[in-house]
């Protein structure tokens, strides 16, 4: 799911990869573990991400 979500996120960028494996970890934890769940909060963890971390 971290890959699906973060295709157009540059492999050199860890930060942004590390926030978006936390966010899923923290909603596998949660009991949101179906295949839209998690990829919602992928995309939302991608979009709250700081500008200085996201991708262009």
């Amino acid at each position: 799911m971290l890959d699906e979500v973060c295709v157009n996120v540059p492999s050199s960028d860890a930060m942004t990869r590390r926030r978006v494996a936390a966010k899923l970890r923290e909603a596998l934890r949660g009991n949101h573990h179906s295949l839209e769940a998690l990829k919602r909060t992928g995309r939302d963890a991608l979009v709250s991400a700081p500008t200085m971390w996201r991708a262009d």
